[in-house]
């Protein structure tokens, strides 16, 4: 199995697509794993090299001690890419992968080609409520979140359908490591950007579901879409977890703004 051993955790990743084509790295969201873009995996590998990575404390990436900030999330991502000698890359992160994509861009906006924010947030409030979910998983299990986790990831429409990859979304929640969910929180939990959204100048796609409820599309996508210089605003009929719900309507939105 590929794993990268850095500065940094050891981080399990998986790479397809033809090694000519242009690179295209994923971020998963908070309590997943790299299975979540498994829908998309056809039609991105057609035009990209796609590099899948387990965000630290999640799948098979290790599980560092103390809280994690999303710098630390993002210089993983540009670590494995040095590692693998990807100098320049397109990003598309969902909910704690686009903050990820949000540092990126603010910070290190000469890496990237095009950036997709999806169900995404410069800024999500309730601390005390983060802590909590903490203080729950670590005391409780993942287990004890499972059924509220997944109604705020899926609409109930998807949910009724009952199958196999929604059945596989819960299990990969469930074995995500107590600690490593817990110390991610803390990072979406104390991420600001709204003050730099003005300071991403990379080409942006912003991709919201209309029946979000993590992070809607108004105030969340909204806020980015005006925020960000020249950025462009797609709103889907899903719920939180977009790609999932709709997987060949997001390929295609997708692959439409990175490919220009």
């Amino acid at each position: 199995m590929p794993f990268h051993s850095g500065p940094g955790p050891r981080l399990y990743y998986h790479v397809d697509g033809h090694p000519k084509r242009p690179w295209l790295v994923l971020g998963n969201s908070l309590g997943t794993d790299m299975l979540m873009w498994e829908p998309q995996m056809p039609a991105f590998t057609q035009h990209f090299r796609v590099l899948r990575i387990d965000t630290r404390g999640h799948g098979a990436s290790d599980v560092p001690p103390g809280d994690a900030t999303i710098e630390e999330l993002a210089r993983d991502v540009l670590g494995l890419a040095d590692a693998l000698g990807i100098e320049r890359f397109a990003y598309c992160g969902l909910s704690l992968g686009a903050m990820v994509g949000l540092w990126l861009g603010i910070h290190a906006p000469r890496r990237l080609d095009r950036l997709v924010l999806s169900n995404a947030s410069a800024h999500l409030p309730a601390y005390e409520s983060w802590t909590l979910r903490m203080q729950t998983v670590r005391r409780d299990g993942m287990a004890a979140l499972t059924d509220a986790v997944m109604q705020r990831f899926f609409s109930q429409a998807y949910r009724d359908r009952d199958t196999p990859f929604y059945h596989s979304m819960r299990a990969s929640f469930e074995a995500t490591p107590a600690e490593g969910y817990a110390a991610c929180c803390a990072a979406v939990r104390d991420a600001d950007f709204r003050d730099r959204l003005p300071d991403v100048r990379v080409p942006t796609l912003v991709i919201s579901g209309a029946l979000d409820s993590a992070t809607p599309p108004d105030p969340h996508g909204h806020l980015l879409h005006d925020g960000i210089p020249g950025a462009q605003w797609a709103i889907l009929q899903t719920g939180h977890i977009a790609n999932v719900e709709q997987p060949e309507t997001y390929a295609g939105v997708t692959l439409d703004f990175l490919r220009g």
